[in-house]
């Protein structure tokens, strides 16, 4: 069954104000609306800037400081 977009929506915004707090997710939708914010471009020019062993380096320290919890099989 696919997600709804409000449930999405609900789900950004938790995310949003557990990791910023209220005032800062508010800052930062009126940034992405005020700026015609590009997600797409910007990952492009993000990852555009890395190299795969920057990329590679930033996704194991993720994965150390946000271990996965969960009884699901890792593949």
């Amino acid at each position: 069954m696919a997600i709804s977009t409000v449930e999405i929506l609900n789900r950004g915004m938790r995310c949003l104000t557990e990791q910023m707090g209220i005032v800062e997710a508010e800052h930062y939708i009126s940034a992405i609306i005020r700026e015609k914010f590009d997600y797409t471009k910007w990952q492009r020019e993000y990852f555009n800037s890395k190299t795969p062993a920057e990329i590679s380096a930033e996704a194991s320290c993720f994965e150390a400081e946000q271990p996965f919890v969960s009884e699901a099989v890792r593949l």
